[in-house]
């Protein structure tokens, strides 16, 4: 019988002390690899402290980016004719 979305999660976070502890095996490891044992180490600062936040690949300023939504949210007639 198919186990449901909630079940699964419930199933894989039983699971977290073990898979914690694996993954700081690998990074105090000598004999992994140097890219496992990063491999290990980001995930597990990953899970302790949240992804590090990704900068904004484009043209505009992440500034110019906040003051374009804002234009939207409040004025949106206004902006209907801009080009992206």
């Amino acid at each position: 019988m198919a186990k449901t979305i909630t079940q699964i999660r419930s199933l894989a976070r039983s699971h977290t002390r073990s898979a914690l502890n694996a993954l700081v095996g690998v990074m105090r490891s000598t004999n992994a690899t140097p890219a496992a044992r990063v491999s290990a180490a980001n995930a597990i600062l990953d899970r302790g402290w949240g992804k590090a936040p990704q900068a904004i690949e484009n043209g505009d300023s992440a500034l110019e980016l906040v003051h374009r939504i804002e234009r939207i949210i409040v004025e949106p007639d206004d902006v209907e004719g801009e080009e992206d």
